[in-house]
């Protein structure tokens, strides 16, 4: 089991060259502006803002690096190690307000990152679990796909659906997106459901 115990901001990216330095393998978080990923970054790292969240969707234009610290414990709860490792937040995108140069200009930031950064070593893509697939998010697993990089599909919002309507919304996106249902994670911010198994999922990859 993994338990976040710490984390921090370390900087904020536009250009390559400005990406940190790190020893340590990264966790990236990608989707649209409205997906609520600022959102399930703080509930994830236990902290109320250290990613900016906002009520006016994409204005996170920036790809935001943090270091965060992590303790596995075994089954009996019993300590078995400790490490580091790097979460990555990229800017939301397709926002319909924002100028189709920034969209543009958005679109080449997260392509520059996908294919020029080799400590990163998983992406969830949150998408919105009431809405159909978008061509965006699709775009995007296209890119992943053609890096090949490792991700799982977030379903966000989860909340917002009947419990025993969840399994049929995620069976609905597994087949527009023409995935696997097992590719796809529902969680909710707001009930905490499904932050367990993203820990799960970020410990298979780390350690």
């Amino acid at each position: 089991m993994l338990k976040i115990v710490e984390s921090e901001f370390i900087t904020s990216a536009v250009e390559k060259r400005q990406y940190p330095e790190s020893p340590f393998l990264e966790i990236a978080f990608a989707g649209k502006s409205n997906v609520g990923k600022s959102s399930l970054i703080n509930v994830l790292l236990n902290r109320k803002k250290i990613a900016k969240t906002s009520s006016t969707p994409g204005k996170t234009r920036l790809i935001n690096f943090f270091k965060v610290r992590v303790i596995r414990y075994n089954e009996q709860q019993e300590r078995i190690g400790e490490g580091f490792f790097s979460l990555v937040d990229l800017p939301g995108y397709g926002y319909a307000k924002v100028s189709k140069t920034e969209r543009e200009k958005w679109k080449a930031m997260i392509k520059t990152y996908l294919e020029s950064r080799p400590e990163l070593r998983l992406l969830l893509l949150l998408v919105d679990i009431r809405h159909s697939a978008d061509h965006k998010d699709k775009l995007m697993i296209e890119m992943l796909e053609a890096y090949q990089l490792p991700y799982i599909i977030i379903a966000t919002k989860a909340d917002k659906v009947p419990k025993t309507t969840i399994n049929k919304y995620l069976k609905g996106l597994s087949r527009e997106f023409g995935k696997d249902r097992g590719e796809f994670l529902a969680v909710s911010v707001l009930n905490k459901t499904g932050i367990k198994e993203m820990l799960e999922k970020l410990e298979e990859t780390l350690f």
